[in-house]
């Protein structure tokens, strides 16, 4: 009964792990050119302060989402999401 449950319990952690995905900081650089253009577009001349790369998969296909935190000149920032191929997700204001 009890390694029942305990297998039933680390099913759903790493099912719940699986699910979460990885997320890593990375550099300008490192960005497809397309996702540079569509942050570039949508910071309105503010400063990217930060950029993550995030991986996850969904029906077994792996989707990546860049979102890149940018500072605007009146000091609001702003967080902008797209996606590999350079598509605008999200773009929200904190």
């Amino acid at each position: 009964m009890k390694k029942s449950i305990l297998l039933s319990v680390g099913a759903m952690v790493f099912a719940t792990s699986a699910l979460a995905g990885k997320e890593e900081k990375v550099h300008w650089s490192e960005l497809p050119a397309a996702v540079q253009k569509t942050i570039t577009d949508n910071a309105g001349g503010g400063k990217v302060e930060e950029i993550e790369k995030e991986t996850k998969s969904k029906d077994g296909k792996t989707i990546i989402v860049y979102e890149a935190e940018v500072k605007k000149p009146d000091g609001k920032k702003v967080e902008i999401k797209v996606g590999e191929d350079g598509k605008l997700i999200e773009s929200e204001r904190n």
